[in-house]
């Protein structure tokens, strides 16, 4: 009987060997965007592409020293900015989330510093954080999904 029982060990533990190694195992699919989503992505990335065309229309008010339509530019043409990447923002992968939260958030204090400047008909300081947007723009463009 002794010998039984490890002979039935032994089988089983084949057996259970056997059954492990033919089990299929659980492959999770990267996170993709659908198409749906990647169509509203490029919906808000459009407009933001046409704020980033009209930004040398800003460099020319800041040049001219025009402060009272670079307050203007900032809240009226550049108003809706804020909105669109929000809109970006949201649908994007999780994991691209943070990197675009902090290249907008770093976008929206370089517009109030230019505000800000404006308010203070400070050239230095509206010329360099205009330099600042634009490198942010696109820092948070890049992390938008291509079409």
């Amino acid at each position: 009987m002794p010998r039984y029982r490890s002979f039935l060990a032994l089988v089983l533990a084949f057996l259970t060997a056997f059954l492990v190694s033919c089990g299929t195992p659980e492959v999770k699919k990267p996170p993709t965007y659908t198409t749906a989503q990647s169509e509203l992505i490029q919906q808000y990335v459009s407009g933001i592409e046409a704020s980033r065309d009209r930004l040398p229309e800003l460099a020319k008010l800041v040049q001219d020293e025009n402060w009272v339509f670079v307050r203007n530019f900032i809240r009226g043409p550049l108003g809706e900015l804020r909105s669109r990447i929000a809109g970006v923002e949201r649908n994007l992968l999780p994991d691209a989330r943070p990197k675009a939260r902090e290249a907008a958030k770093e976008l929206f204090e370089s517009l109030v510093l230019i505000d800000q400047a404006a308010q203070n008909r400070n050239y230095k300081a509206a010329i360099s954080n205009y330099a600042e947007i634009q490198k942010n723009l696109n820092a948070f463009l890049a992390l938008a999904p291509k079409a």
